[in-house]
């Protein structure tokens, strides 16, 4: 099977990743984690599995695959949460976003070191348009 051109960005992607990150509701608190990002069999699907050390911060799962000529991200994590998100990376810039009345959220990551970091920045608008920092987050990738 051919891989969708769609997805072959996303194969930057792929790999062993330490995380860290920062949430002002835990302002002096670094919270570390890791993450491991693969292909399902047959490279349509990427899955993105995450775990962190700090009791607060959910693990989750992603799922990204292509609807149509576009990228779509589907989310779960361990408090049951699930949210459907747009996706892309193209130039060195992973982005995500969702616009949800009363919690839109979006995700800028910008690939550094040749692909061997990637710092983000997740942003929260409870009213559609002032958005707020949330989640800032870094992934360095292992080995």
């Amino acid at each position: 099977m051919t891989q969708n051109p769609e997805l072959e960005a996303l194969n930057a992607l792929v790999g062993e990743w330490a995380l860290e990150a920062t949430h002002p509701a835990f302002p002096s608190t670094v919270v570390r984690g890791r993450a491991n990002v693969e292909w399902l069999e047959g490279e349509q699907f990427l899955i993105h599995r995450s775990r962190t050390d700090h009791s607060e911060f959910p693990d989750s799962i992603v799922i990204i695959g292509a609807e149509g000529d576009r990228l779509a991200m589907h989310y779960f994590d361990s408090r049951g949460v699930q949210r459907i998100y747009g996706a892309s990376l193209s130039e060195g810039v992973w982005r995500m976003w969702r616009d949800e009345p009363g919690f839109s959220q979006r995700f800028t990551g910008e690939l550094g070191d040749r692909g061997d970091t990637i710092s983000g920045l997740w942003e929260l608008s409870r009213d559609g348009s002032t958005w707020d920092d949330d989640l800032e987050i870094t992934y360095r990738r292992l080995g």
